[in-house]
């Protein structure tokens, strides 16, 4: 139960560090921690964080597929 409960709070909060984690192959918590700890150290961190949230739903909305063949659309 808490594991479908982290898995759905993972991916509907913003789904910033499990984009990382599936692109760098470590686990979510690490990353999640390290934008913890960085945003103790700057604030910057926190809007490098904000302006990949926005990335992510940009991309999420304006999802461009491979299509097959010219008549596919």
């Amino acid at each position: 139960m808490f594991r479908i409960l982290r898995n759905f709070f993972e991916m509907k909060f913003f789904g910033v560090s499990s984009w990382w984690s599936a692109k760098i192959g470590i686990k979510a918590s690490f990353i999640r921690l390290f934008f913890i700890y960085a945003a103790f150290v700057n604030a910057f961190t926190v809007l490098i964080y904000l302006l990949m949230v926005f990335i992510l739903k940009l991309r999420n909305i304006f999802k461009f597929r491979k299509r097959s063949s010219v008549f596919d659309l």
